[in-house]
């Protein structure tokens, strides 16, 4: 969310930032309902003195024994007006509010120009993409021929774009996530959390996911209570902090979650139907990290970092790119891809993006530190994937896959599994 003020200001490098990104800023509705707005209060702040004044008439007149038929008249006509004034009042914020929630973050301008994919900018690679002297198959075909994943059960349980993981599955998918809290936790610094599954509309509102994305989210309730389910735990994490300040000593948090992760994906239907790389739901371990402005460059780079650590930890080759401008998220102003190598597709596959939302997110829910005059300012936020399960379930098995159909898992994740074998028939060896 914006200062409308800040924007008005910016005016012409407003329009040519946003403009980058494919939004188009009317500047004249931004001036003319902030106009109205800042009116609106004048006036109303002009017929409560001026109501207050006929009030001590009032009483001055009343104890001198004075008619004041007129006097009481006239503030009856001022209550009216100034109801009147605070419902436009109510009007005008309510528009102001939505149109500033409607615009997206500037994107910084070191993020290269471009709408698409086509257009990021690589940042480096690491790692060799495997080679085989076989046709590799896909993620689907290895998991459904070794029997640790079950895309047809899911599908008459809940219809399609979910999974069952089984067996050697459900155990890698487990050791996964405790591979990558334990890297966050105990090598990168961050605090674990666990949070709920359920948040409300502010909390949504709070990180940018509302109003704009309501149709890719799922919702429920319980009697009066509206509540949607997390896109990912960015949301509870962010939002921990929602209307504090935060002492400046104990900036930087680093925050951390293991959660599943709801997402309708409408408008995307076709791309991505099979297996475990577009679903409704999926486990992601996130990281979330609030800092001070002046620190965010060098925070974003670590966070990158800590992303990049969990795949060199699997030995997966991958790549990282910087995201054009109109291809950036809604919320933030500066986005690093990183990129596993998926070798059914000979090409690589997004699987974390890293975030800077600068003080986008901080000012919708109101996260604040002091600064060194020690006023309230507003915090950077930034977050990133570190990583999402299913995703890096589908490079594993494709990266690790064997001629005869069995999958050799990296010696990393022996510890937490107790195999490192997967068999073609799905069982395990050491």
């Amino acid at each position: 969310m914006h200062d409308a003020r800040a924007l008005i200001d910016m005016g012409t490098e407003a329009v040519r930032r946003l403009a980058r990104r494919g939004y188009t800023l009317d500047l004249s509705e931004l001036e003319s309902l902030q106009s109205r707005r800042n009116q609106n209060i004048r006036s109303a702040d002009e017929l409560r003195a001026e109501s207050k004044r006929v009030a001590s008439e009032v009483q001055q007149t009343a104890r001198q024994g004075g008619d004041i038929a007129k006097l009481k008249e006239r503030a009856r006509e001022l209550k009216d007006q100034i109801r009147e004034i605070e419902a436009g009042q109510e009007q005008i914020e309510a528009q102001l509010r939505d149109l500033l929630l409607s615009i997206p973050n500037l994107p910084n301008d070191s993020a290269p120009d471009g709408d698409s994919e086509e257009f990021a900018v690589e940042i480096r690679r690491v790692g060799t993409p495997p080679t085989f002297p076989f046709e590799p198959k896909d993620h689907v075909d290895l998991g459904e021929a070794t029997g640790i994943l079950d895309f047809g059960r899911a599908t008459k349980l809940s219809g399609p774009r979910f999974a069952v993981s089984r067996g050697a599955g459900a155990a890698l998918e487990r050791a996964l996530a405790t591979l990558f809290l334990d890297l966050h936790t105990r090598r990168h610094g961050y605090v674990e959390h666990s949070v709920p599954y359920l948040v409300s509309r502010k909390t949504m509102t709070g990180t940018g996911q509302l109003p704009k994305f309501e149709e890719d989210l799922f919702k429920t309730g319980v009697a009066d209570r509206e509540l949607f389910l997390i896109p990912t735990a960015e949301v509870p994490l962010t939002n921990l902090y929602a209307d504090e300040i935060i002492p400046p000593a104990e900036l930087p948090l680093a925050l951390t979650a293991h959660t599943p992760c709801f997402r309708s994906e409408a408008g995307s239907y076709g791309r991505d139907t099979r297996g475990l790389i577009r679903q409704h739901q999926f486990a992601k371990v996130e990281m979330v990290r609030i800092v001070d402005p002046a620190d965010a460059d060098t925070e974003l780079e670590k966070m990158v970092g800590h992303a990049e650590a969990c795949l060199k930890e699997l030995g997966l080759a991958y790549r990282v790119v910087k995201l054009a401008a109109g291809d950036t998220g809604f919320s933030a102003q500066l986005t690093y891809d990183i990129e596993v190598w998926i070798p059914s597709q000979s090409t690589y596959r997004e699987i974390s993006s890293v975030s800077d939302f600068g003080s986008f997110q901080a000012r919708r829910a109101n996260i604040r530190t002091r600064g060194a005059d020690g006023k309230p300012k507003l915090v950077t936020t930034l977050n990133g994937s570190g990583l999402p399960v299913g995703r890096t379930l589908a490079a594993l098995l494709e990266q690790c896959q064997q001629q005869d159909g069995s999958i050799v898992l990296p010696e990393s994740l022996v510890p937490y599994l107790g195999f490192r074998r997967i068999s073609a028939d799905g069982t395990t060896e050491a």
